[in-house]
């Protein structure tokens, strides 16, 4: 997200925090076996209201704890146990004190033996920052859709550029547009543009990450929702999981008072989920020419268990990524906060890694999931690689594990590299020499692109790829060489965090929806339903009374609303076919006129 404005928010804070080597860690090896205890190990800022969380192998028990604060005494709490049956979490009765130290001893059961888990960790001191939010951007209301049977939903338009060619991927655009004149909220398309379900969100909220993933074995929708903050995170906001009947099915919130933010939402089998945080704590900067009392931006990874909530995970940035490597500039007061490392997304690995990117570092950090440090870090001012001719990226976003040892990211390109365009990358990566080389670029030939935040880039089937532009309103798809498949835009000022494409079946449990108009001819009906993937044709019923509607008029699905030419009648209502020529459902009668 851009940063065009300090903001605020009352959250927890941190302690002082010490500088690190570009290589070093605070964190410790597993305290017990396979059992990763969180807050990690030296870790500086963790929540007041934080709960210990002990992760391993499943059936691992957590059997008793005790947890001492150096200022607020031994700490009474329950223990409860993730759903997943791979270990528990530890809820204390109070909360813990600002700036004291904690010290943790567990004896958790793994198998058939018994041994002793550990952590140490500093609370937070609370910090207050600037609460405004992101401003708006009006845009043109002439690029926002309008349906007459569907008054509600007006999101942006989105106008196709480069049609879908020979090779293009099938399936469906998911967007989530907020800024400009159109109403924000997730949004389906087809290839052509054409609205398949749009959300539209209350007065003041946004969605970012809107995609399809899987929860509980079956197809689902999942977005952030929430307010959006100057500085470029997300404030008051949850994690959403939808049915394909567009049906709530879970909301997934941050833990440890902390609230979850809009970069990362990423479900995992077994229902757990990745997400983030950010979290501004109060920070001693003297030693490197800043404040006593400063205020520094940390970012936070959870692994959440959905079904009971527990925090099964946790890492926090302080800590872990050195101060020194951030390209922002540190303030030099102490009553704005250093967004130093931001986190933008997260990406777990095979073999217990997951891969980080960080925007205001410029860098890619693989950390270790079962001792919290970093095992290597790509880009920035410390990379432990070298970096061969076009693989230098600077702000990026989306940095996922690809196979054959690559990684995909979009690349920014804003701050470092200002004249290059906004461009996706995959990259090869040499582990053993310690080598990046460049495997293919996808950049806009027809026009360049640059966008200041945001961005994603997706790997689609038969080695295409799809690039959002996230912070200016583009989106391409390319094949493997790097050839447009498709292209095109929502309306001018609009942003979108991530594009997804992917096939969709929706089946929504609303019915359709009708609107009549009369005309010197007759009655035009408009008829859509929010939603509906299976709709193949429109029928409509017309009578004098609600009650006597008989079928007048069928047309081919247009669109997401279609209109239809009836002669005159008292009452109408429109009925959904599919293809095989079957009634789905048919909309409430309406009175002509009336």
């Amino acid at each position: 997200m851009p940063t065009r404005a300090l903001l605020v928010l009352p959250l927890a804070a941190a302690a002082a925090v010490a500088l690190l080597p570009a290589t070093a860690t605070t964190a410790a090896s597993p305290a017990s076996g396979g059992v990763t205890v969180s807050p990690f190990p030296g870790t500086p800022d963790a929540s007041a209201q934080t709960q210990i969380s002990f992760l391993g192998a499943r059936g691992t028990r957590v059997m008793s704890v005790r947890a001492v604060g150096s200022r607020s005494g031994s700490h009474a709490g329950r223990i409860e146990e993730y759903s997943t049956g791979q270990g528990a979490s530890f809820l204390p009765k109070r909360p813990f004190e600002a700036g004291e130290n904690v010290e943790v001893t567990a004896v958790v059961e793994e198998g058939n033996s018994a041994s002793t888990a550990r952590t140490t960790f500093t609370v937070a001191t609370p910090a207050q920052i600037d609460r405004a939010e992101f401003p708006a951007q009006p845009g043109n209301p002439a690029d926002v859709q309008h349906y007459l049977s569907a008054p509600t939903l007006t999101p942006s338009t989105v106008s196709i550029t480069t049609p879908a060619r020979a090779g293009a991927s099938p399936g469906d655009l998911f967007l989530a547009p907020y800024q400009g004149a159109g109403a924000p909220g997730p949004m389906i398309t087809d290839q052509r543009g054409d609205l398949v379900w749009f959300h539209p969100l209350p007065r003041g909220e946004f969605a970012t990450n809107f995609r399809p993933q899987r929860f509980d074995g079956r197809p689902v929708l999942t977005w952030w929702q929430g307010r959006i903050l100057a500085l470029g995170f997300g404030h008051a906001g949850d994690d959403e999981i939808y049915s394909s009947s567009y049906r709530p099915l879970a909301v997934v919130r941050a833990g440890n008072g902390y609230s979850a933010d809009l970069h990362e939402f990423l479900l995992e089998p077994h229902e757990t989920a990745w997400i983030d945080a950010f979290d501004p704590v109060e920070t001693n900067l003297q030693r490197i020419g800043g404040s006593r009392h400063a205020i520094v931006t940390d970012s936070v990874v959870q692994l959440i268990d959905i079904k009971t909530g527990l925090v099964m995970w946790e890492w926090h940035a302080l800590g872990h990524i050195p101060l020194s490597d951030s390209y922002t500039q540190m303030p030099r007061g102490s009553h704005h906060p250093w967004d130093y490392v931001h986190i933008n997304s997260i990406d777990p690995g095979g073999g217990g890694q997951l891969l980080l990117s960080s925007r205001n570092t410029s860098a890619l950090w693989d950390v270790s999931r079962a001792t919290g440090r970093i095992i290597w870090n790509l880009g920035g001012r410390h990379s432990s690689f070298a970096q061969g001719p076009g693989t230098v990226f600077d702000f990026q976003h989306d940095a996922t594990w690809q196979p054959g040892a690559r990684i995909a990211l979009f690349d920014d390109g804003y701050v470092v590299t200002h004249d290059t365009p906004s461009r996706g990358l995959l990259l090869n990566l040499d582990l053993a020499d310690h080598r990046v080389t460049l495997a293919k670029r996808f950049a806009n030939p027809l026009i360049k692109l640059q966008t200041e935040s945001q961005g994603d880039l997706v790997r689609l089937p038969g080695d295409d790829w799809l690039v959002g532009y996230g912070g200016i309103p583009n989106f391409t798809e390319f094949d493997g060489s790097g050839h447009v498949l498709l292209d095109g835009t929502l309306g001018p000022f609009v942003e979108n965090y991530r594009t997804y494409l992917a096939p969709w079946s929706g089946t929504p449990t609303t019915r359709p929806a009708a609107a009549a108009q009369l005309t010197a001819t007759g009655i035009n009906v408009e008829a859509s339903w929010n939603g509906a993937t299976a709709v193949a044709s429109w029928e409509v019923l017309a009578g004098d009374t609600a009650g006597s509607l008989t079928a007048v008029a069928t047309a081919p699905s247009s669109g997401f609303e279609t209109t239809l030419h009836v002669a005159a009648a008292s009452y109408v209502a429109v009925a959904a076919r599919n293809a095989a020529g079957r009634v789905l459902s048919t909309s409430v009668p309406i009175s002509v006129g009336g």
